[in-house]
């Protein structure tokens, strides 16, 4: 499927400002068990991009300026970071990378060969939580490649020092059982945690799907964990692993995102 053009940035960041004001992709407040089940760790792969890319917003659909979009099938995934009890964790890093539609990643040896890479996906985003610890991504339906069932890796910071690192599945999917990986878990609330619906998005155009995962730390980081992280980048960045500054990614004219207004995401995607 073809990401269609005729959807401007302008209607993008009012269509998602909407969401976020009524709270679409916010999960019930009070609605934490007793001791919920912490989101299943999984390898990091060898596809983290060993170089990041200049544009590590949270749109992984655009490019930069450019304005030819990705090509697959438009995926919106949301969902809070949350500690152990279920409270949200403001101040957390929250990293996403995945292959495009032909299986390649942005990694100098992704062996599907970059010369069948799709250059308009971006291919890894970050997003840095505020106090409702929610973060949002714009991005395309993970595709399965050789001898992997589709996926998206992610991993969470707090303050630099990362807390853990996760794959996340599609519910259902028929190479799920046939992927190491995902056969790997045993323990069924487990499995739950990183396996999830990507399905129509209510009240979005016809074929724009949506995925909801609240990722749950094994963790509480501490608060001045919280307060000290927008001064300091991730520790891929300070070894000189990647652009941007602290505070959460950049956005496209190399500027630090604006403050959110009140309950608003704090990263919604910027303009062309």
């Amino acid at each position: 499927m073809h990401i269609h053009t005729s959807t401007t940035a302008a209607s993008r960041r009012r269509f998602l400002a909407q969401l976020a004001a009524t709270g679409a992709f916010l999960t019930v407040p009070g609605a934490f068990a007793a001791a919920l089940t912490p989101t299943a760790r999984q390898g990091e792969g060898p596809f983290y991009p060993d170089h990041l890319p200049l544009d590590t917003d949270n749109d992984l659909l655009i490019v930069n300026d450019s304005i030819t979009p990705a090509t697959g099938e438009i995926t919106y995934l949301s969902g809070r970071i949350l500690g152990p009890d279920g409270s949200p964790v403001r101040g957390a890093t929250v990293e996403i990378w995945q292959c495009d539609v032909n299986g390649v990643y942005i990694h100098s040896k992704s062996f599907a060969g970059h010369d069948k890479q799709d250059k308009n996906f971006q291919g890894y985003g970050r997003f840095l939580t505020a106090s409702s610890g929610e973060y949002l991504f714009r991005t395309i339906k993970p595709v399965p490649y050789s001898g992997r069932c589709p996926h998206i890796h992610a991993k969470v910071r707090v303050n630099g020092r990362e807390l853990l690192t996760t794959q996340l599945f599609i519910k259902g999917h028929p190479g799920n059982e046939q992927d190491g990986a995902y056969r790997g878990i045993r323990d069924a609330a487990a499995l739950e945690s990183v396996t999830k619906e990507f399905a129509p998005m209510s009240g979005a155009p016809s074929g724009v799907l949506a995925a909801k995962w609240d990722i749950v730390l094994g963790v509480t980081p501490a608060d001045d964990e919280h307060s000290k992280h927008e001064h300091t980048a991730p520790e891929r960045e300070r070894r000189g692993g990647g652009p941007g500054g602290p505070g959460g990614p950049p956005r496209r004219d190399g500027n630090r995102p604006p403050p959110p207004p009140d309950g608003a995401r704090r990263n919604p995607p910027p303009g062309p």
